[in-house]
């Protein structure tokens, strides 16, 4: 039977650091601040903002909201961000997507000062993740990921790692940080040939397939190490990951549950690229 990584341990060790550092910045008068824009009444949006709220609270991060109509133009959205941009109590910002398909979301995500982009999503925090350089912030799943290995010692050096998904949320700069770890990696994605000998390979699996159990038995082999990251309601309506954990577990030697894995961890991130935000600036 497969360890278990789970992401509350890897949370209560970083919530910890967190608050320390938090300590630090309000020892100056500094109260590290996160600003959200979110653009309608999406159901996923709200609940993400409701729990990255939370954590906020719980570790001294303070949350200010700018809530805007589903047909918002966006010369509004603009000025909103502009604001945000030049508001020195502010320093990050998460803003949601996707946006409504009338407005120009490259555009209006890039107006955004990546280096209050705690999230990951300008064209600057990606150059920043490709580079190895600190300008920015990586997306905050694929800092998750790493975080649960650096929290269970698992050292990528020298490794095989596949990552199953190429999107820029999580695959490709899952695949780079891999690499910053000296990593070998490989991507695999809907036109590769033979995955499952090819995720049979790697002695890491980071899958972000964005379909419910699309990694099976037949995908893995002992040694493995497994960060799913899929989010997924199955047939039964309960939550389910990328991979077919009742088939993985058994065969692989660490896996990440869902839920209470890789998901749990983003939020945690997310507020310690704000404290990190902050701290580049002020100390």
């Amino acid at each position: 039977m497969a360890k278990q990584l789970l992401g509350k341990e890897v949370t209560a060790a970083m919530n910890e650091k967190i608050k320390e550092n938090v300590a630090k910045l309000q020892e100056k008068g500094i109260t590290p601040t996160l600003g959200i824009i979110r653009v309608g009444e999406r159901e996923d949006d709200i609940s993400y903002e409701r729990g990255a709220t939370k954590r906020c609270e719980t570790l001294g991060v303070a949350c200010e909201k700018f809530l805007l109509p589903q047909d918002v133009t966006e010369e509004e959205l603009l000025k909103v961000i502009k604001q945000v941009n030049e508001d020195d109590k502010i320093h990050g910002v998460l803003l949601f997507r996707p946006l409504p398909k009338h407005l120009n979301e490259e555009k209006i995500i890039n107006a955004l000062d990546f280096s209050k982009d705690v999230d990951g999503i300008t064209d600057g925090s990606l150059a920043g993740v490709f580079a190895g350089k600190k300008q920015g912030f990586p997306p905050c799943t694929p800092q998750g990921c790493m975080e649960i290995l650096d929290h269970y010692g698992i050292d990528c050096t020298g490794k095989k790692a596949v990552v199953v998904g190429r999107s820029l949320v999580v695959g490709k700069p899952a695949a780079m940080m891999l690499l910053q770890k000296n990593a070998t990696v490989t991507v695999c994605h809907t036109r590769t040939k033979d995955m499952p000998s090819v995720v049979k390979e790697a002695d890491i699996v980071i899958v972000a397939a964005g379909r419910a159990g699309v990694v099976d038995g037949s995908y893995l082999r002992a040694g493995q190490v497994v960060i799913d990251v899929g989010i997924n309601v199955n047939e039964e309506g309960k939550l389910c990951g990328d991979v077919k954990y009742d088939e993985a577990e058994k065969i692989v030697d660490a896996i990440t549950p869902v839920p209470g894995g890789a998901g749990s961890v983003t939020t945690s991130v997310l507020v310690g690229h704000v404290v990190e935000a902050a701290m580049r600036k002020y100390l």
